[in-house]
C-alpha cells in the first residue's frame, strides 16, 4: 500500500510527507516543552528575553552558519558524485574552522554580551558560553545533515528528528528547575549535537574511506566571493531578527513581550509544514536545475500546499487561541492577546515562500535573489531603529518629523505585529517579481545552466 502511494504521489511528496510525519512526532515534546515546560519554570519578566538572547547569539554565530551554506551545494555535489574522500575532508575543514570562529565569539561575547543582558533585563551572566554553545553546535550539525540530504537519506533523517526531541526534553527537565534560562539553552543545544553523532553514524559507510587532498587555490578563490556574498546575507537577516526581537523585549511592556514568546509557540506550527518541504526541494529543485528545468512550478505548488494548510491553522486559533492559551501555566495573562496567534502564522506563511523561493534559487547556483533580500533585511533594521529610538534624536529634528515617530512608534504587540506583517509582504513581492522578471545577474562564479 505505501509502495503504490508512493508510486502515485512521486518521490518529492513522499519524502516530504516522510519528513513531515517524523517532525511532528518529535514536536508533540517540543510543543509540551516550548508551552508548558519553559513558562512553568521561566518567570513571566524573562520569558520575553528567549528570543532575543537566541538572535543574539545567532549573531555571532553567523560565520560559523555560513560555511555550512557556502559548502551546502558543494557536500551536496560530492556526495552525490560519491566523492566521499573529497567529502570528508571538507566537512573536517569546516568542523576544524568552526571551532576557531567560537573561541573567536567567545572572546566578542565577553566584552558586548553584559550590555545586551543588561538591555533585555537579564542579569544571568552564566548565559553567555551556553547560548553560544547552542548556536555554534547548531550550525556544525547542519554540515553533516546535507549529505544525508543530498543522499536523500530521508530515513535516517527522519529518525534523527524522532528521537531527538525526548533527548532535548529530558535535559530540559533534569536542568531547568536548576538554572531556568541556562537549562533552556542547554536544551536547545543536546538536540544538533545528537544530530551531529548520529548523522555520523549514518554516513558511517560513506566517511569510513580515506580522506583525500580538497582544499587548493581554485577551491578557496571559487568559494571565497561565495562566502562573501552568503556572509552579507545572513548579517543582514540576523540584524533584522535582533531588531526586531530586541524590539519587542525592550520597548513592548513585560506582559506583552512574554505573550509574544507563547503566541509564537503556536504560531511556529504553521512552519512544520514548510521545514520538511525545504528539506526536501532542495535536492530536487537542484537536479531540475542542472537538466535546465524550471524549478518555479515546484516551488507554487508547494507555496500553495503551505498557504491552504496555514489558512485553516488561522481558521482554527482565531475560534479556540483564547481558549487553549488560558490551560498553559500563567495562561491568564497571556490569553487576551490569542489574536495574535493568527497573525503571526500570516507573518510565518509569508515568510516561508518567500524562503522556499530562496532555497530553490539557491540549489540552482542562483543568487541575484540577494539584489532585493539584502537591501529589504537592513532597511527593516533600520526603520525599527529609527521608530523606536527616535527619542535620542528629537531635540535635533523638526517638530513635523517627531510628530510622525510619536504616532507611528512601536508601544503595543499589534504595532509590532503590523510591522512584521509588512515587512514580510515586501520580502514575498520581491520573490514574485524577481520571478517574474527571469533573471537578475548571477552572482555564481562558475555557474552554467548548460553544464
Amino acid at each position: 500500500m505505501f509502495g503504490q502511494l508512493h508510486a502515485k504521489i512521486g518521490d518529492f511528496w513522499w519524502y516530504s510527507l516522510m519528513i513531515f510525519c517524523a517532525a511532528r512526532v518529535a514536536d508533540c515534546l517540543n510543543m509540551f516543552v516550548g508551552l508548558w515546560l519553559v513558562p512553568k519554570y521561566v518567570p513571566p519578566e524573562e520569558l520575553g528575553a528567549v528570543q532575543p538572547l537566541t538572535s543574539f547569539a545567532s549573531m555571532l554565530a553567523i560565520p560559523a552558519g555560513v560555511f555550512a551554506t557556502t559548502f551546502r551545494q558543494e557536500i551536496s555535489n560530492l556526495a552525490v558524485r560519491r566523492d566521499f574522500g573529497r567529502m570528508k575532508t571538507l566537512m573536517r575543514g569546516v568542523f576544524i574552522a568552526t571551532a576557531i570562529l567560537f573561541f573567536v565569539a567567545i572572546v566578542v561575547a565577553k566584552f558586548i554580551l553584559p550590555s545586551f543582558l543588561w538591555r533585555i533585563r537579564i542579569a544571568e551572566g552564566s548565559l553567555g558560553l551556553v547560548i553560544l554553545a547552542a548556536s555554534f553546535v547548531g550550525s556544525v550539525s547542519a554540515i553533516y545533515q546535507n549529505p544525508l540530504q543530498a543522499l536523500k537519506k530521508f530515513k535516517a533523517t527522519s529518525a534523527i528528528h524522532i528521537l531527538g526531541a525526548p533527548i532535548r526534553f529530558i535535559v530540559m527537565l533534569v536542568a531547568m528547575p536548576y538554572r531556568a534560562l541556562v537549562g533552556y539553552f542547554v536544551g536547545q543545544a543536546s538536540t544538533p549535537a545528537f544530530s551531529i553523532l548520529a548523522s555520523v553514524v549514518a554516513l558511517r559507510k560513506e566517511l569510513s574511506v580515506r580522506a583525500e587532498p580538497y582544499w587548493n587555490q581554485d577551491v578557496v578563490h571559487r568559494f571565497g566571493k561565495l562566502f562573501l556574498l552568503f556572509g552579507v546575507s545572513a548579517l543582514a537577516g540576523g540584524v533584522a531578527s535582533l531588531v526586531e526581537s530586541t524590539t519587542i523585549r525592550q520597548r513592548l511592556p513585560g506582559v506583552e513581550s512574554a505573550a509574544y514568546y507563547v503566541v509564537t509557540r503556536f504560531s511556529d506550527i504553521s512552519s512544520f509544514l514548510m521545514s520538511a518541504l525545504a528539506f526536501t526541494i532542495f535536492p530536487f529543485t537542484a537536479e531540475l536545475a542542472s537538466r535546465g528545468r524550471s524549478t518555479l512550478p515546484l516551488v507554487i505548488k508547494t507555496s500553495a500546499a503551505i498557504m491552504l494548510t496555514n489558512s485553516l491553522l488561522a481558521v482554527f486559533f482565531w475560534l479556540f487561541g483564547r481558549h487553549i492559551i488560558s490551560l498553559l501555566p500563567n495562561g491568564e495573562l497571556y490569553a487576551e492577546f490569542f489574536w495574535a496567534i493568527p497573525c503571526m502564522i500570516l507573518v510565518t506563511t509569508l515568510n516561508a515562500c518567500s524562503s522556499l523561493y530562496t532555497t530553490a534559487e539557491t540549489s540552482a547556483n542562483r543568487f541575484g535573489y540577494m539584489w532585493f533580500t539584502i537591501p529589504t533585511s537592513l532597511a527593516y533594521a533600520a526603520l525599527l531603529l529609527c521608530v523606536t529610538g527616535w527619542g535620542y534624536f528629537e531635540p535635533y529634528m523638526p517638530q513635523q518629523v517627531n510628530e510622525f515617530f510619536g504616532v507611528h512608534n512601536i508601544r503595543t504587540l499589534s504595532t509590532m505585529m503590523l510591522w512584521m506583517i509588512i515587512a514580510a509582504a515586501i520580502r514575498l513581492a520581491c520573490c514574485m517579481v524577481h520571478a517574474a522578471k527571469g533573471k537578475l545577474p548571477h552572482l555564481h562564479p562558475s555557474h552554467n545552466p548548460k553544464r
